[in-house]
């Protein structure tokens, strides 16, 4: 079942063209990867999808994103609940600089939200769900900033996930981390994907075949294929797939 769907979709900034007739399925617990060399379309196509791009005034857009059947740039959408419904975690973790239990705490609490108890449970359940419970249980008071960058990281995940979204956004989450860090997080995707949607920015190629089903490739603004991950990586049908998973492309 498709969770999320996109149709010719463009995007404009200003006069330049970033996103040139995107059509894309993104399944429903599926983790759905996209990847392309710099500049290629992908952060920005990703984040289309929870409407980050709202502040900019020279942000423009052309087509259809559909979430669950609900067109997400509809006037009738409401961007708050939109983004409580699809969460982000970023590059660079970017934990709040309070304690590691107000971190994850914060969203329940600027959604109105202030029944101590069911905050404690969600705090707990979200760090148990990021792996990091184990980690952190006798040190909720403590700075987020004291953790280690791949704590920081599981951190940023608990803090999406203490929302209860469906989708959650991904853009290059493990870039800054070490291999140890990263396989951890990556361990974590996978175990996140029975219960939510995820679509993964990711420059490693070895790290789109190891955690996702799906993966589309962006070149120029433009998708140039979408497939089975393994399809993709094994069988690719276009030349320019084939030319950049083996380090041919050129440009």
């Amino acid at each position: 079942m498709n969770r999320i769907e996109v149709e010719n979709l463009n995007i404009y900034f200003s006069q330049a063209q970033i996103l040139k007739n995107i059509n894309i399925n993104i399944k429903e617990n599926a983790i759905t990867a996209l990847i392309g060399p710099s500049g290629c379309g992908k952060s920005t196509f990703l984040r289309s999808l929870n409407r980050m791009h709202d502040t900019s005034p020279n942000f423009r857009k052309e087509g259809n994103i559909f979430l669950d059947g609900e067109e997400i740039y509809s006037p009738k959408m409401n961007v708050v609940d939109l983004r409580k419904k699809v969460g982000m975690v970023f590059q660079k973790a970017n934990p709040f600089p309070k304690s590691i239990y107000e971190n994850v705490a914060y969203g329940l609490r600027v959604h109105g939200i202030n029944d101590e108890d069911h905050i404690a449970q969600v705090v707990e359940d979200s760090l148990k769900s990021a792996a990091l419970w184990d980690q952190v249980e006798d040190k909720l008071d403590s700075s987020a900033l004291s953790l280690s960058g791949g704590q920081q990281q599981r951190l940023c995940i608990a803090r999406t996930i203490a929302n209860k979204p469906e989708v959650i956004l991904m853009d290059e989450p493990c870039s800054a981390l070490d291999p140890i860090a990263t396989a951890k997080v990556e361990e974590l995707i996978h175990k996140l994907k029975k219960d939510y949607t995820i679509i993964i920015v990711t420059h490693n190629m070895q790290q789109a075949t190891r955690v996702s089903k799906y993966t589309s490739f962006f070149l120029g603004g433009e998708v140039v294929e979408s497939d089975l991950t393994e399809k993709l990586f094994v069988n690719p049908q276009n030349k320019k797939t084939e030319e950049y998973i083996t380090g041919r492309l050129i440009n």
